[in-house]
């Protein structure tokens, strides 16, 4: 990653490499940040025990993007946090054996480690370490934190070579802008920024990573090319909606991380005319399998059984998509490495149609009502195509008598009254299946997200 930068500074060294609404960070400056941290880590290393191994509490892309590119020059493991409270902080590091963290948070003095200033590593001290110190690095480790929409996250071993491998492909595309709608502490954030940096492209990193910023960055700060969950489109959709401005053109929009409906490409579509749009079915255990590009749900069966010489390879086995793949994760922190060639579960559900394979949900979302499984998805999709509906979240709800039953949380759009929307969502449910039927319908705010995912947990 260090390379990436010095391959643009080297030439263009005034080029931006990142803006915020606060500012802009040339690749020069971006590149001189990483070298001083680079030698702070490698100082750290010799002094602490703890020193390979860090722990990174901060948000600003123009603090996180020169120290994962420190890290990888010098082989220390970096784990990106995400924006959490103290304690949950506390409760990471220790789960993830980080005896230091590097934050620009002052509230972290109860985390049981060793806390730096994110000051002192990226402005003070000399430009870059020891040409012995980075040939002692053998290894570029990375560890990417899981979403946690189906429970605690889990710290996901990768390391550079692997990570880069994906964009040795991309070309020069300087005059592009793509927002960063995820986390850089996210599997889907970082090949965002990969792409970029080897494109000796800008990234427009709004903060916090929320729809409204973005469609905002989109507005102020030239955006040309976006990637997002499909919810996050969602809601930058109905702000949109919302506050009447209208939209700014786009060049490329780009959906994964969640099963994409039918009804949300049209949308899309419609809402950037001129834009390509990608489908990119990905995840931190297993990398990228590639894009889709024909506007239609779901992925091609073209991606099954590509054969045994295939980095990455895709079969259903019972109904879920398995997958094998060379180019993920070597395995969970605390865990034994993975078997780039034993095939695993990725735990969606998914329904050949055609020439298609379509999600049907996730494994661990199934609610069973009544010893009757249900799939939260198909009715989400039924419901937000009743028009008043921005977002719905479908959940298991405890129930004495079944065990669960199905609740509905709806996302209204402006103006529209609640009680002939829940008529309206009602009759749209009537000829579900007993069991699938929602049990109670609430009108809220905003629905739980984990990474700009809908969280279907129990509630």
């Amino acid at each position: 990653m260090h390379e990436l930068l010095r391959r643009v500074a080297d030439v263009d060294p005034d080029r931006v490499a990142v803006v915020t609404h606060d500012g802009s960070w040339t690749y020069a400056q971006v590149l001189e940040a990483a070298e001083r941290a680079a030698s702070a880590l490698t100082d750290l290393a010799g002094d602490a025990q703890g020193g390979r191994r860090l722990g990174v509490v901060d948000f600003e892309a123009a603090d996180v993007v020169p120290l994962l590119a420190a890290a990888s020059l010098v082989g220390a493991e970096v784990c990106l946090y995400p924006p959490v409270e103290p304690d949950e902080v506390a409760d990471l590091a220790r789960r993830l054996d980080h005896e230091v963290l590097v934050t620009d948070r002052d509230d972290l003095d109860g985390a049981a480690a060793t806390v730096l200033d994110v000051r002192d590593l990226l402005d003070d001290g000399p430009r870059g370490p020891s040409a012995a110190a980075v040939a002692d690095a053998d290894a570029r480790p990375h560890l990417v934190l899981t979403t946690g929409t189906t429970g605690a996250p889990r710290g996901v071993r990768h390391d550079w070579e692997r990570l880069l491998r994906g964009v040795r492909r991309v070309g020069p595309a300087p005059e592009q802008r793509w927002l960063l709608a995820y986390g850089l502490h996210q599997f889907a954030g970082l090949q965002v920024l990969l792409h970029v940096l080897a494109a000796g492209a800008t990234l427009v990193a709004p903060a916090p990573r929320r729809p409204r910023e973005g469609l905002a960055a989109m507005r102020a700060l030239g955006v040309t090319h976006a990637s997002a969950t499909p919810t996050y489109w969602r809601f930058l959709l109905a702000e949109a909606r919302g506050d009447g401005l209208g939209l700014p053109p786009l060049e490329q929009v780009t959906m994964g991380g969640e099963a994409i409906p039918g009804p949300l490409l049209g949308d899309v579509h419609a809402a950037f005319p001129s834009a390509s749009v990608s489908q990119v079915y990905a995840a931190s255990e297993f990398g990228s399998t590639g894009s889709q590009r024909d506007d239609r749900p779901g992925l091609s069966t073209d991606v099954l059984d590509r054969g045994d010489d295939a980095d990455v390879d895709l079969r259903i086995v019972d109904g879920e998509l398995w997958i094998r793949s060379r180019t993920g994760m070597l395995g969970y922190h605390g865990d034994e490495p993975v078997d780039p060639d034993a095939w695993r579960p990725t735990g969606d559900l998914v329904e050949v149609v055609d020439d298609r394979i379509l999600f049907r949900g996730r494994s661990s979302e199934v609610i069973n009502v009544g010893g009757v499984k249900v799939h939260p998805l198909p009715i989400e999709e039924r419901v937000g195509a009743v028009p008043g509906v921005d977002v719905a979240r479908v959940f298991a709800r405890p129930n004495p008598m079944t065990g669960s039953v199905v609740a509905l949380e709806v996302v209204a759009a402006p103006g529209h009254d609640h009680d002939a929307l829940k008529a309206s969502l009602k009759a749209a449910c009537a000829d579900l299946p007993p069991a699938a039927r929602p049990r109670s319908i609430r009108f809220v705010d905003d629905v739980a997200t984990a990474g700009g995912k809908i969280v279907r947990r129990q509630q």
